[in-house]
């Protein structure tokens, strides 16, 4: 057979990779390669997409589509969880929740990387580059463990978004000072200094009903000084919970301590229960939604962006949109800070704060074709460059290297707070009943928050149904 006919014969075999010696050089055929991935749909993964399809060139000369799943917040664990276990292999990759990644290892879904950084000396090297805390909460399994599953897609924290326009005016820094006889927080810097105790003086102070005089006009709806999760709704309310409760001496559950560290009389401890409290005590002063266990992190934020709330507790991964003037009618008004923390006995801040953020994971049917491709994106989307853009676009980076750059602050103005905040992120829960843990304390949570139970009570059934469920499971003695 001629050369020619050779070479026909390849071109007409389509999405097969072949190869041909012709005078000691090797020609190749490329592949249509799919990645279809499920992401949570926000910002941060609108952003990821749009990066792809504008700027990526994959190495190998194949032709690679990434193929994203949108799911909504709050409809993502159960979509996600019923692909999965219906056997259907959907996905091959998936931007994950990192207290996902016990469940499904040990349902066989998430496919261990340690074999695919070892064999990439350089990749292994940037993946250690990663600050320890979203490393060990986004990849690791067991919990700070040198087993890895995830890459980190996007690391999220906390901060506080404020409205400079109402908190740094004249007339209301005098009235505040007068009652309270401290400086109200107006520059980033006096943000950061904010306990709780400050957070919940802004919300008793700054409540005005419609018509009332705020900052130096008729407020034109009623308006309320503080805003922070409070949603029954996935995990909402337990990733703000989880914070007071640590800064104020508190535990949850330490799998990493498991099976002799014990859920009752750590969960439901007089800290956990003191921390508790003052959570709820802040409630009376946000909006009345708040009452109703739906003050999630999209009806906080939206308030936050109609005008209403000086002050918003929220993930940076929501943004962008405070910055958009199509969608916040602040969006030229903002100033933003440190989340408040809780005073120690030494003077200084504790400022602990459960994580938020994901890692890509990979899934086990994934193909060798597919794991090449989905590697080298993930490496390209690490790399110094795409995560500079990646925060100039909005999201953020815990690459060391790139976070470190004097230039990073300058990209976002929450970018100030988001270096100081990394050494206080914990993470909770990998094991595979994180889910029923998280369903039954998200419910507990909404009683108190409700004010149908209260603080004791509700952790102290927490405490009690995570006792029992984990010995069940051995992971309590």
């Amino acid at each position: 057979m001629t050369v020619m006919m050779k070479l026909k014969g390849l071109a007409t075999a389509a999405g097969f990779a072949a190869t041909l010696m012709v005078g000691g050089a090797t020609i190749a055929s490329a592949e249509d390669v799919t990645l279809t991935m499920a992401v949570p749909d926000w910002p941060p993964t609108r952003i990821m997409k749009k990066f792809f399809d504008e700027q990526y060139k994959p190495k190998s000369g194949n032709t690679v589509k990434l193929d994203v799943d949108f799911i909504p917040w709050p409809d993502f664990y159960t979509r996600v969880n019923a692909s999965l276990t219906s056997g259907e292999q959907k996905y091959n990759f998936i931007v994950s929740d990192s207290q996902w990644l016990g469940a499904f290892v040990e349902g066989g879904y998430f496919r261990k990387i340690n074999d695919l950084l070892e064999a990439d000396p350089d990749f292994l090297a940037t993946f250690k580059t990663i600050h320890p805390n979203p490393l060990n909460a986004y990849s690791t399994y067991p919990h700070k463990s040198e087993n890895y599953y995830g890459f980190p897609q996007f690391p999220d924290v906390l901060v506080n978004y404020v409205r400079k326009d109402i908190v740094c005016h004249d007339e209301e820094q005098k009235n505040f000072q007068a009652k309270y006889g401290k400086k109200l927080p107006c520059t980033g810097e006096e943000l950061d200094a904010m306990t709780w105790d400050d957070f919940k003086n802004v919300g008793e102070f700054f409540r005005r009903k419609k018509g009332d005089m705020l900052a130096g006009a008729p407020a034109e709806d009623d308006f309320y000084g503080i805003a922070y999760q409070a949603g029954k709704g996935y995990d909402f309310s337990s990733m703000q919970i989880n914070g007071f409760i640590w800064q104020m001496g508190g535990d949850t559950w330490d799998e990493t301590k498991a099976p002799t560290g014990q859920a009752e009389g750590v969960v439901n401890s007089p800290e956990a229960i003191a921390a508790l409290d003052k959570y709820l005590s802040l409630i009376e002063y946000m909006p009345p939604v708040a009452k109703t266990g739906t003050m999630d992190i999209f009806v906080s934020d939206q308030l936050f962006r109609e005008g209403k709330v000086a002050m918003n507790i929220d993930w940076i991964g929501l943004g962008e949109a405070s910055l958009d003037p199509k969608s916040s009618k602040v969006s030229d008004k903002l100033v933003f800070g440190l989340m408040p923390g809780t005073m120690g006995a030494d003077g200084k801040i504790i400022r602990w704060s459960n994580i938020g953020g994901q890692p890509f994971v990979l899934t086990t049917w994934t193909t060798d074709s597919q794991i090449k491709e989905a590697v080298e994106f993930v490496k390209w989307w690490l790399s110094n460059d795409i995560q500079h853009q990646f925060a100039q676009a909005g999201g953020q980076s815990a690459v060391k290297a790139v976070y470190e750059d004097p230039k990073y602050v300058s990209y976002r103005p929450w970018n100030r707070a988001w270096a100081p905040s990394l050494d206080w992120q914990k993470d909770v829960w990998h094991v595979p009943q994180f889910f029923e843990l998280l369903t039954q304390q998200q419910d507990q949570f909404d009683l108190a928050i409700t004010g149908k139970q209260d603080a004791k009570t509700t952790l102290d059934s927490i405490a009690k149904f995570q006792q029992d469920k984990l010995k069940e499971v051995g992971l309590i003695e």
